[in-house]
């Protein structure tokens, strides 16, 4: 056995006989999480077809444990390697037992006769994913997040090495999507098996993979480490964002920022700002916002919505400089937008402008309803 439980090199994949990606190296060992991320349409289900055998590789080697994977028995192949895929299957008259023990069948020989040791794996499977409680239910009525667990079980039944699935949150609810990764990251950590998905969403494959791949152009660039993947100007590319952003320091979407000139200046802070940003696009209003340490939870967002942000550097007092842009800045906007952030010492400016426009006789609103 080799260091690496998977392994592909130069392969490439595609559908009759014509090449779609290539150039996909990847290396995983056993107990890490691999996850491909990209746009609709860009292979990530073409890659993990070819990985399992479903699709003929058009060109360099799929491996496990160190050996082809064409060159492993069919039955010893699925003993290694489970596969959930987002075709949703519709056995008649099957409870959901029935359809976890369908993982046991690598095992069972001809007759397919369940022993008493296949029969404690299968209860143990639906316990690990916390579906024991539907083992006697009819799988054709229950929920899309159970079904999903019922064929997870029906995946850890077949005790792989590898697992595999192809979007594996699809059609689950926020509760069961978070669910679905909990389980997958103690099959991981506690059972040392390897895990390769597809994932839409982003946030959450920042926060369960080990490694992630960017699928969209060819040849497809190796997996890297979730920090090094995960930046604002990596994720836009990928996406081919124009309108609007993703910001990976909070994990988020944000739209497209209001155009024009800005009509309120913003006097935010500590996340005092965030609903009031948010606000302020939806209604189509331009806004500039100040000022703000680069450093503050709602500086990035606000980077994304504002159309001029005035920022100071971290743990640095507020240059009288910098005061003074924002004042010039909040002249212009002509209205104020107090968010009911905290002033202390190094955020004084905030106040002195506050106290500036009082004195100017700046229109001061407390919401972006009051602008309506």
């Amino acid at each position: 056995m080799g260091e690496w439980v998977f392994e592909t090199q130069g392969l490439t994949v595609g559908y009759r006989g014509v090449p779609l990606l290539t150039g996909i190296h990847i290396r995983l060992a056993r107990g890490q999480i691999l996850t491909l991320i990209g746009p609709n349409g860009s292979g990530k289900s073409t890659i993990l077809k070819t990985i399992t055998g479903q699709l003929p590789a058009l060109g360099g080697r799929v491996m496990l444990d160190g050996r082809d994977m064409d060159k492993w028995p069919r039955s010893e192949a699925a003993r290694r390697m489970a596969v959930v895929l987002t075709e949703r299957i519709q056995p008649e008259m099957m409870t959901c037992y029935d359809v976890a023990a369908m993982g046991r069948y690598p095992y069972t020989g001809r007759f397919g006769a369940l022993t008493d040791r296949d029969k404690a794996i299968v209860r143990d499977a639906l316990i690990r994913v916390r579906a024991e409680e539907l083992a006697d239910r009819d799988f054709g009525q229950i929920s899309d997040g159970q079904r999903q667990r019922i064929l997870l079980a029906r995946a850890l039944c077949q005790e792989p090495e590898v697992l595999v699935l192809d979007e594996p949150t699809s059609f689950l609810d926020i509760r069961h999507k978070i669910d679905l990764l909990g389980i997958l990251l103690e099959e991981a950590r506690k059972r040392n098996r390897a895990v390769i998905m597809s994932l839409h969403e982003i946030d959450l494959a920042e926060k369960v993979s080990d490694l992630v791949m960017c699928v969209k152009d060819d040849p497809v660039k190796a997996p890297g480490m979730p920090g090094e993947v995960f930046t604002d100007e990596g994720i836009a590319r990928l996406y081919d964002l124009k309108q609007g952003t993703y910001l990976v320091s909070r994990g988020s979407v944000e739209l497209a920022r209001p155009q024009g000139r800005p009509r309120v200046f913003v006097i935010g802070g500590a996340g005092k700002g965030l609903a009031h940003y948010r606000a302020l696009q939806k209604m189509g209003l331009p806004f500039s916002a100040g000022i703000l340490f680069e450093n503050d939870m709602e500086y990035d967002t606000a980077r994304s919505l504002a159309t001029r942000v005035i920022s100071s550097p971290a743990f640095e007092p507020i240059s009288k400089e910098t005061e003074e842009e924002a004042a010039r800045e909040m002249l212009a906007c002509g209205a104020v937008l107090d968010c009911g952030a905290p002033v202390g010492e190094m955020n004084r400016a905030n106040g002195r402008l506050m106290e500036a426009a009082k004195e100017k006789n700046i229109r001061i609103v407390f919401s972006a309803g009051e602008l309506q």
